[in-house]
């Protein structure tokens, strides 16, 4: 492998010019010929449904049994909290009825509309009466998403009209994700911008050096464009829309797997010149043995999030490999990109403050002991004090980690947008108007022979659904009293019925989710108790789909982590050629990840008061977390390897240990802040996701990396090679040198000035 390493090396420092020209005329090829971000199109996470959730089912069900619909994503929101009128609230019925009758011209497309008022009498569980109207409205097929909000925004400015003191506006499922996508693409250009500034400044503060920041930026920017462009033409052969809520997440995770492999390279090739080396040869050494771990490295993160494959939503395995793609793509760039631009700059990289010839790193850079600054003097104490630096290390992680204990998972999709977006303001006027289930009522669909023509049985199941603590009102057959009136909440053929419950909570919330799962459990039981037993009943609508969505999303957690563990440790025990040490590696990963989901747990939901976490952030932090901390894990294990084989295994840690501890810790802090950039994007789920990420990269590079992997591994000792032989025993080492002690290398004179560099 050193072998191999050290001729490409070679190769790409010699083909240094036809490398750099490679890669950016690919990279300008690709941004001019393959799709972006706009001309692909943007999916949405309404993906994530399950497709053969019941709630789906039961929506099939009541549209072809009911002639008219239920279930509508766009609502109109009217809201005078002074009362609307009587000819007002006139007006917009008669406006549903003409909608209905297609009657308005060039609002064809509308299929019906339905119009429900907080008039006294009609709307009992309402807080006011008299103030608001909603009308639902219901699209012909084919009409998407973005249109449908389009359309509704026309109705208000054309045949609604405002009021002075009125709110006139559109929400529901559908307008929340067209402003979800609008939002997230507005602000992706200004997290684009922010993280390049990021990378800029902590690069160049770091090596107190320009030309380093511009080496960095210059790789970024080519993995970016080439792994943004691929995986959207990856995306397009697949039929996949890649969603817009995955556009800032690519983003900041190749500009941060490419700056820490940046930082990696750039830190060996800084003490590589400062131990005499001319900066060709530096360059060709700091790709012999950087390389490999940086390939390692994001062959695991590859291999993480390549394990999406074994989920069971489609979405989830379609995007799998695109993301593994993009990792894939961020470390070729950084294994040839990187050293050739290295060869190219050589000592000017650091200017204005080149590495000077040291006498103590002169023949051997790795002679001299590291400053004792505190992550050095961290790693010490986990090496001299393992069982201290483990227990508490555990004690840190688990106890941030057992605020899953506590977790609550929703669906964030409208009230995750600013209060301020019009959509959001539609929802807060509907809840004060009426309720807060008004925006999305949950439908149960009763299915059985002549079931619609059991009034009696009928109204009393209506009666026990409306006793449930989470329901405020029921609307069903009680409301259709005439046996002839069938189509809304009794069918025509006489062989199924429906109620339209109104919950107490936001619909999409976690608790609006919690009653409905209790409800569908308590349904059998509760039509043996109202004599139709020989009826079924299904729940529809957005509340049911969130719950169907979120039991999925958990179970394709507990599908998808194992299977990443499980790729991690292989990758990691094929690069260490052992099986112990990758065993405790990925466990310290899992860990790190635990922590950060409870802590984020602690924070936003307990101490902000949000009262739940969107379900998809937990999926996405679990996987990043898992495996760009076993990045961390081969680079660090890498370079104790490296130095187990010529050292005792505790001065092996204590020595790679402490040099890749600064390396670790920097580029720990640019990916955890680049991940904190994420916020910029005014969506709560992008701000969930922003604060675990930035955490749980701090934990691992300061807590599992700096002093929990060392004192393991102590304690552990050379059996962690097991079954190789890579990590000998001190006595052994001792043995192998004149005296029992490492034989120095030699001193050399310091080289001339004028020496050609």
């Amino acid at each position: 492998m050193t072998g191999l390493s050290g001729l490409i090396a070679r190769v790409l420092v010699g083909l240094r010019w036809g490398v750099v020209a490679a890669w950016i005329g690919g990279a300008v090829y690709m941004a001019l010929t393959l799709p972006s971000a706009d001309s692909a199109g943007a999916g949405s996470l309404g993906a994530l449904v399950p497709k053969d959730a019941p709630a789906l089912r039961a929506e099939r069900i009541s549209a072809q049994r009911f002639a008219f619909p239920l279930l509508s994503r766009t609502l109109v929101v009217v809201r005078d909290p002074r009362g609307l009128s009587p000819r007002r609230q006139g007006e917009l019925v008669a406006l549903a009825e003409r909608l209905s009758f297609g009657h308005v011209k060039g609002f064809r497309a509308i299929a019906g509309a339905l119009p429900l008022l907080n008039t006294l009498g009609a709307a009992p569980f309402s807080r006011e009466h008299g103030t608001t109207a909603l009308l639902y409205l219901y699209f012909r097929p084919g009409v998407s998403a973005s249109a449908r909000t389009r359309i509704a925004e026309r109705l208000i400015a054309h045949q609604i009209g405002h009021r002075t003191g009125e709110f006139e506006g559109v929400t529901g499922a559908s307008p929340a994700r067209v402003a979800r996508t609008e939002l997230i693409t507005g602000h992706l250009k200004w997290v684009e911008l922010a993280t390049i500034l990021l990378v800029l400044v902590a690069i160049a503060l770091h090596f107190r050096a320009p030309g380093a920041a511009v080496v960095a930026i210059a790789a970024v920017a080519v993995a970016y464009l080439c792994a943004d462009r691929l995986v959207l033409q990856l995306g397009k052969l697949m039929g996949i829309a890649v969603p817009a809520e995955v556009q800032p997440v690519l983003v900041v995770l190749v500009f941060g797997v490419v700056t820490d492999y940046s930082v990696f390279f750039l830190s060996r090739f800084r003490t590589l010149l400062t131990s005499g080396r001319d900066p060709r040869p530096a360059a060709i050494q700091a790709g012999r043995e950087i390389a490999p771990i940086v390939a390692v490295a994001g062959v695991t993160v590859a291999a993480g999030t390549a394990s999406l494959l074994a989920a069971r939503l489609d979405f989830l395995r379609a995007f799998g490999p695109g993301l593994a793609l993009a990792v894939v793509i961020a470390m070729l760039v950084a294994v040839t990109l990187i050293p050739a631009m290295l060869a190219i700059g050589g000592r000017r990289v650091f200017w204005p403050r080149p590495p000077r010839w040291q006498a103590a790193r002169a023949g051997d850079p790795d002679a001299a002991p590291e400053p004792a600054t505190p992550r050095v003097r961290a790693v010490r104490l986990a090496v001299r004090h393992p069982v201290l630096a483990a227990t508490a290390s555990c004690a840190v992680v688990l106890g941030a980690a057992s605020g899953l204990l506590h977790i609550a998972l929703g669906n964030e999709l409208v009230l995750g947008l600013p209060a301020a977006s019009s959509v959001h303001r539609g929802y807060d006027e509907a809840k004060d108007g009426l309720a807060p289930g008004a925006l999305a009522p949950a439908v149960v669909v009763l299915t059985g022979p002549g079931v619609a023509r059991r009034r009696a049985a009928l109204d009393r199941l209506q009666h026990l659904l409306a006793r449930h603590d989470d329901v405020t009102l029921v609307l069903g057959p009680r409301q259709q009293p005439l046996a002839h009136r069938f189509g809304v909440t009794r069918s025509r053929d006489g062989d199924a019925a429906r109620f339209a419950l109104f919950l107490s909570s936001d619909p999409l919330g976690a608790r609006a989710i919690s009653a409905v799962r209790d409800l569908d459990g308590r349904l059998p039981a509760l039509l043996r108790q109202v004599g139709l037993d020989r009826s079924r009943a299904l729940i529809a609508g957005d509340t049911a789909l969130s719950a169907d969505t979120v039991d999925d999303t958990v179970q394709d957690l507990g599908r998808v982590t194992p299977a990443a563990l499980v790729a991690i440790f292989v990758v990691i025990a094929l690069f260490l050629r052992a099986l112990v040490a990758p065993a405790y590696l990925v466990l310290t990963s899992a860990l790190a990840a635990l922590a950060s989901l409870g802590l984020t747990v602690y924070v936003i939901q307990l101490l902000l008061g949000s009262g739940q976490l969107t379900y998809y952030v937990v999926f996405t932090v679990a996987v990043l977390l898992v495996s760009l901390g076993s990045d961390y894990n081969v680079f660090l294990v890498g370079r104790i390897w490296q130095e187990g084989r010529r050292r005792p295994l505790r001065d092996a840690v204590e020595i790679a240990g402490s040099r890749a501890a600064r390396p670790i810790t920097v580029a720990g802090l640019v990916l955890a802040l680049s991940f904190a950039l994420l916020a910029i994007v005014p969506v709560r789920s992008f701000r969930e996701i922003a604060f675990a990420m930035a955490v749980g990269l701090v934990i691992d590079a300061f807590v599992v990396r700096t002093l929990l992997v060392p004192a393991v591994l102590t304690l552990v000792g050379p059996r962690s090679a097991w079954p190789g032989h890579a990590l000998r025993p001190a006595e052994l080492v001792a043995r192998d040198t004149p005296g029992g002690q490492p034989t120095p290398a030699p001193v050399p004179e310091p080289p001339s000035p004028a020496a050609p560099r």
